[in-house]
This record gives C-alpha cells, sequence and structure tokens, in this order.
C-alpha cells in the first residue's frame, strides 16, 4: 500500500513545562518510525522546541505543510500540554491540506500535577477541537480522550487514522473503469457518474466491441497468452477448464490489464453476462478475481457504485474485497444468511478455489460458454461489509457499513458462497429495503467498519448508516 506520510503539529503553552514539549516530540517521532511512517515536522530548531503557539510559528509549520504538499496525507495533532488553540487551527487553516487531523492529548499523572509535570491536555484538547470546529476544519479522536502515544491504545487509534487517510486520500483521486454497459435486466446497477466525479471518483468507459477485437487481434501462441494461462494454472485448478476458453481468458487479462494500465484505474467493473459468453463464449470471472487478489478490485455486473465501495474496503484493510449478494436467508436463522455469486471472489476468500462453469447463467447462454466462474466456500473468520450509492434524486452519494462474521454453517450449493452471521440482520435488511439500497455489497475479511464509516461520513461528508457490531465469539 505504500508508506505514509504525516504532517505532525507539536502544540505548547509557553507557561507549561518545556521538557514535555520535548519528550512528546521523541514520543511521536519513535512511535511513528516503529509503525513505518514518516513525518514532515518542524525541526527542533525552527521554533522554539519545534511547537507550534504563536501566529509565527503557525506559518512557519504551514509553509513546511505547503512545501510538501503532496507527500502529506493526514496530519496528527500532539498536545503534550494544554496546548495554543489558534495556533494548531491557523496552521492547518494556512496549510490548506484538506486531509483527515488526529488530534492526541497526554494524560496528566495523578502524582505530578506540580506546576513542574502539570499538562492540563484533557482541556486543551477540547479548546483545539473547538477551534478546529469553528474554522471548518474535520478532524478524528483518539478513543480515549486523553492518551499516551506510547501505549498500545494509541498505537491502535493512530493505525485506524492511517486507515482512514488512506481511504479519504484514495477515493478522491480514484480511476474506476466501466467495461460494458450494465446488463439491460439490472437497473439496480445505474449510478450517477456526475456525482461521483464531484467527489474526486473518475469513470473511463471501455465498449464490449473493443475489448473484443483488441482481445481477438491477439494471437493464440502469443508469449503474452501463453504466460498468462501458466499463471491462471498456478492461480487455481483448470482441470476442468478447456484449453481454448484458457485462451481466450488469457486475451481478456492481457486487454484489461493494458487497458487500465494506459488510462491509470485503480479498480473495474464489468458486463460479466450475458454478450461476454454469448461474443466471447467464456465468463471473466477468473480475470476478475486475480486482479481483485492483485488489490486492483473488480466488480460484476457493472457496478462501479459497488467496486467503489470494494475500494473503500480494500484501502481501509490492506486486504482484497470482493462483490457479493445478499441472496439467501440460512433456514430460519434470523441473523444468518448467505452470501453469493457465480462467481469472481478473490482467491483469499476462497482457499478451495477452482475454475469452472456458471451453471445459472449456463441455463440460458449455455453452459460451455460459461467457464472461467470460480468457485470456492469462505471460511469462518471476520467479515466487514459495506455499500456505497449515488442516489440521484436527492443529488448525494450516501453508503452503509457494518460487521459479522463468516461461518463454518453447512452450505450445500456451488459458485462462490459463504454463511455469514450479521447481528439484527432483520433490522439491517429493513434498513436496505427501506432506503433502496442495491442487492449487491461489497465484503472484506476484517473488522473496519467503524474506521470507514468515520472516514466517508467526516472527510466526504457522505451520510452513513452504521449497522453497529455486537460482541461475536
Amino acid at each position: 500500500m505504500g508508506r505514509m506520510t504525516l504532517g505532525v503539529i507539536v502544540g505548547n503553552r509557553d507557561f507549561f513545562p518545556d521538557v514535555l514539549v520535548g519528550e512528546a516530540r521523541r514520543d511521536v517521532l519513535r512511535l511513528l518510525a516503529e509503525m513505518e511512517i514518516d513525518a514532515v515536522i518542524l525541526d527542533d530548531q525552527a521554533t522554539k522546541l519545534g511547537a507550534v503557539e504563536t501566529w509565527a510559528h503557525a506559518r512557519r509549520c504551514a509553509d513546511l505543510f505547503r512545501a510538501n504538499r503532496d507527500r502529506i496525507q493526514g496530519v496528527l495533532v500532539t498536545l503534550p500540554n494544554f496546548g495554543d488553540e489558534k495556533g494548531v487551527a491557523d496552521t492547518l487553516k494556512l496549510a490548506e491540506l484538506n486531509v483527515p487531523v488526529l488530534v492526541q492529548a497526554y494524560p496528566d499523572d495523578l502524582g505530578q500535577l506540580s506546576v513542574e509535570r502539570r499538562r492540563d491536555a484533557f482541556c486543551g484538547k477540547i479548546s483545539v477541537c473547538n477551534n478546529l470546529r469553528q474554522y471548518g476544519i474535520s478532524y478524528s479522536l483518539t478513543l480515549d480522550h486523553t492518551i499516551h502515544p506510547l501505549s498500545p491504545e494509541f498505537r491502535r487509534d493512530l493505525a485506524d487514522f492511517v486507515a482512514q487517510c488512506r481511504v479519504v486520500g484514495g477515493l478522491r483521486r480514484a480511476r474506476i473503469g466501466a467495461v460494458g454497459a450494465r446488463p439491460n435486466a439490472f437497473n439496480t446497477t445505474r449510478y450517477s457518474e456526475k456525482l461521483l466525479q464531484s467527489a474526486g471518483i473518475s469513470v473511463s468507459t471501455m465498449d464490449l466491441s473493443d475489448l473484443f477485437g483488441r482481445a481477438g487481434r491477439i494471437a493464440d501462441d502469443d508469449a503474452r497468452v501463453l504466460a498468462k494461462i501458466a499463471e491462471i494454472g498456478g492461480y487455481a485448478a483448470t482441470t476442468q477448464v478447456p484449453g481454448s476458453a484458457l485462451t481466450r481468458m488469457s486475451k481478456l487479462a492481457i486487454t484489461l490489464l493494458e487497458w487500465m494500465d494506459e488510462n491509470g484505474l485503480d479498480a473495474t467493473a464489468i458486463q460479466c453476462w450475458s454478450s461476454m459468453q454469448q461474443n466471447f463464449g467464456v465468463n471473466v470471472c477468473t480475470v476478475m478475481s486475480m486482479m481483485s487478489e492483485r488489490l486492483m478490485p473488480s466488480a460484476c455486473e457493472v457496478d462501479i457504485a459497488g467496486v467503489v465501495a470494494m475500494y473503500a474496503l480494500q484501502l481501509a484493510s490492506g486486504q482484497p474485497s470482493a462483490l457479493v449478494d445478499w441472496n439467501n436467508n440460512y433456514g430460519g436463522d434470523r441473523n444468518k444468511c448467505v452470501f453469493f455469486h457465480c462467481g469472481n471472489w478473490a482467491k483469499s476468500f476462497l482457499p478451495d478455489i477452482e475454475i469452472g462453469t456458471a451453471p445459472i447463467l449456463g441455463t440460458t447462454l449455455g453452459e460451455e460458454n460459461t467457464y472461467g466462474a470460480v468457485a470456492g466456500r469462505t471460511p469462518a473468520g471476520p467479515v466487514t461489509f459495506a455499500r456505497i450509492s449515488t442516489d440521484d434524486t436527492n443529488g448525494a452519494i450516501r453508503a452503509y457499513v457494518g460487521e459479522g462474521r463468516f461461518t463454518d454453517d453447512p452450505l450445500a450449493t456451488f459458485g462462490s458462497r459463504a454463511v455469514v452471521e450479521v447481528p439484527e440482520l432483520q433490522k439491517l435488511m429493513r434498513y436496505i429495503c427501506r432506503n433502496g439500497f442495491e442487492h449487491h455489497a461489497a465484503m472484506n475479511s476484517s473488522r473496519c467498519a467503524t474506521l470507514l464509516a468515520e472516514a466517508l461520513d467526516v472527510y466526504l461528508g457522505w451520510p452513513v448508516y452504521h449497522h453497529e457490531p455486537a460482541v461475536l465469539a
């Protein structure tokens, strides 16, 4: 995912002990180094102790931040004492970075409330946040109001904040490829390209005729085709797949990857039926699975908003995502259901992955034309799900997120599949249906709903329903 760079503001108020500021600077730089995070911070000679207190300090720090604008993905504000509320807010206003901000305040020691070690950062944090709100600057908070930066708890806070920075920065400059038109039967995958663009998400398009034409012009014995066939064989079992289907799948992969590279794309959504089978004689699922596994998420049925959710989850967790149908009830269990697609999930979800056909599509398109679908069962583990949707009627992008767990409950079916337990699932289904969300959701084998909800809500300004997670066994 690449190294993160944070701007660091050390707050100060001059009638508090200088020693606290020096200690804080060392603590924070030590932590960032341990977490392999680069820091842009005032030199300790640039201002008094390298901290920010006065207007002159704010200008100097803002100049430093602006000079490193292309590197800084978030800002950490650390308050070793009460700090100067205006100095922090003025720095961020002048720097105009428009990145996430985390405010951390040191705890006082009950045995050291004398003048020599008194901090008052508990109070100062409230004042800093008050000023940030007045200035219109969005910010994040630690779980505990005061927390030492070298504690395990703050390390988790900072890891979540870094993930938020990845989500916000990644989505604001995301480039998505739409390959083909949505299937005619699927109004549910409609979306507003203009609303996405207003959030910084660009969409490039490719007609299926262009994809098929470019792929068809590649010779069967092209070295790239032979290499891709070998790569597919190393990715999943291909014993049931005819050689001609593997060749067509390889040509699709080569063409799609070249097009993505030409256009600097992060993700794709593809018309996976029915033209694909009727006019090229293969399913593109294996290719999509391999791209998602390589952190280049790919969604079915030209679900652009769906692949944006896949990408957001990937940015939050650093792991591959998949697009799923909220597909079946699980018997009479009101908190369990079946996730399904026919399918193209990344290999990370399917330790028993194999390449075969898509039986459902095969009933109308001919099963011999559907080689390329991947099948397997997702084992027990954590899951975060999310859906991003463009609400064209109200001119807004909105989302929901939540957590649950994959289970090992019996499931006798085909395709890419999982049994999922979600606390208060019926409440979630009512919310989805009442608010007209799509039947697709993105999933990720992680627990990142809380940080994702904050990234989308606080920094992107999207209305988010967070289906609050419960404690799971």
